[in-house]
């Protein structure tokens, strides 16, 4: 095997159930796919709440100073917000998805920017992207990320029965997040202590949760301008490790 196959695997993993979803999704009724649509939003908030579970370890709370560990996603958030909004992420995403709509032919009315934008966080979000990535890199094993990738399948599966081709047009956001992390992996090693990884994870989670509101209608949050957040916080707490 060669360094980055755990991602080549993801990737065509992702196109693959999205390819089945679309060709399933095309057979039932609109009532339905919006109650698919429901269920993924709720599913979604499941995982957020696997995602926010770290906070609550030893390894997280022992490595934050008393009374930061909230603070900490909270900083890493709204610096990572900030950056986000002045680059105008989430517009800059909704751009990229809507090029990505015209060269697969989509229809204007099609829901292929929302399957695009919502897939791509989805499934780059969570500490199995990063730490299968990295330990592809390392040559320590893809175990990570042939788990991840199987999991992927079936989200992809079930998002494109309801948004189409847009949620197979995420592989190339997740190609390009997972490809950067097994390039430090391979080059830096273990760059980052497990607090730091659960730091990442939290932020991840509040932002899986933006993610869950959205499928269930109940807010619109620009996700992607919060992005930023995920680097931001391994940054942040290691600070806090490191002066306070």
């Amino acid at each position: 095997m060669f360094v980055g196959i755990g991602t080549l695997i993801n990737v065509f993993t992702i196109i693959g159930g999205a390819a089945l979803g679309v060709f399933v999704g095309e057979r039932l009724s609109l009532r339905s796919r919006v109650l698919i649509t429901e269920i993924l939003g709720l599913i979604t908030m499941l995982g957020a709440v696997t995602a926010l579970a770290p906070m609550w370890t030893a390894r997280y709370i022992n490595a934050i100073p008393k009374g930061w560990t909230l603070l900490a996603i909270l900083g890493s958030l709204l610096i990572g917000g900030l950056i986000g909004s002045a680059l105008d992420l989430e517009k800059r995403l909704e751009n990229f998805g809507e090029r990505l709509r015209r060269r697969f032919g989509a229809k204007q009315e099609s829901p292929f920017i929302e399957g695009f934008v919502s897939a791509s966080l989805l499934f780059a979000i969570g500490p199995l992207a990063i730490l299968g990535s990295v330990s592809d890199g390392m040559s320590t094993g893809i175990d990570q990320l042939i788990l991840k990738s199987s999991l992927d399948f079936f989200a992809a599966m079930a998002f494109a029965a309801s948004f189409g081709w847009g949620v197979a047009a995420a592989a190339i956001p997740v190609a390009i997040y997972q490809g950067a992390w097994t390039i430090i992996g391979f080059f830096l090693g273990n760059i980052l202590d497990g607090y730091q990884v659960d730091a990442m994870t939290i932020t991840g989670g509040v932002m899986l949760v933006c993610i869950g509101l959205r499928l269930l209608k109940i807010k619109e949050i620009a996700v992607g301008n919060l992005l930023p957040g995920l680097f931001i916080a391994p940054v942040f707490v290691l600070a806090l490790n490191a002066f306070i």
